[in-house]
């Protein structure tokens, strides 16, 4: 097959609309991951053993299994007993849900990485539960693990893709709707490529900076 550069500049409109579904998702998704994630990380610190187990199988549930199933679930499964959403919505509320198992054992390391003597010493000056965590022990956790975060971002950037299969018109979806109509997938799937590495890579590197810069502060 020959690259057909007039077929290519046609389709790079509809491609670069699959793109911005795709940054939606991602930040969105990620919106969720980010703050169901630390909330699951510290209730699996609360007092009440029912409560930690409880979430401590949730984050071993969503990890142990696929995001392919998962999503499979949410759109084919749950609208049988009445849940049911758009393909975007249930799209992003999985992805997100899943990438909230990995945010929480982030969080988690992060959080055990608080030295002993921080929570002693919120012991010792009576401060209460929330404002341990909000001024003492969150913020150092949180600063420790930004770079393990970022990754998972661009992570989410790329498997956003999986949500073709329920329907969910992002960047690979597109392509595939171009090639299914035109019987060409040469040039869709090159350029549906290129445009995850032009984010991606980028994103990757800026990440890595970020790393460099908290593991050495000026």
């Amino acid at each position: 097959m020959i690259w057909d550069w007039s077929f290519a500049a046609q389709i790079v409109p509809f491609l670069l609309q699959g793109l911005w579904v795709t940054v939606q998702i991602t930040l969105v998704g990620m919106a969720i991951a980010l703050v169901v994630g630390l909330f699951v990380s510290v209730v699996r610190y609360s007092a009440v053993p029912v409560i930690s187990k409880l979430f401590t199988f949730y984050v071993l549930f969503v990890r142990g299994t696929p995001l392919l199933v998962q999503a499979y679930f949410a759109f084919f499964v749950l609208p049988g007993v009445g849940v049911q959403f758009s393909p975007m919505i249930t799209g992003i509320v999985v992805i997100g849900l899943n990438y909230s198992a990995y945010t929480a054992e982030v969080y988690r390391a992060g959080i055990q990485s608080v030295a002993v003597g921080q929570w002693e010493a919120c012991t010792a000056l009576s401060l209460s539960n929330w404002q341990r965590w909000r001024f003492v022990v969150l913020p150092q956790a949180i600063r420790d693990v930004i770079p393990a975060l970022g990754n998972y971002l661009v992570q989410m950037f790329k498997d956003s893709a999986i949500l073709h299969a329920i329907t969910v018109f992002e960047l690979l979806g597109h392509a595939t709707a171009i090639g299914s109509s035109s019987y060409r997938y040469l040039e869709p799937m090159t350029i549906a490529a290129l445009l995850f590495l032009a984010v991606s890579l980028p994103a990757a590197r800026l990440i890595k900076r970020l790393e460099l810069r908290l593991a050495h502060p000026r």
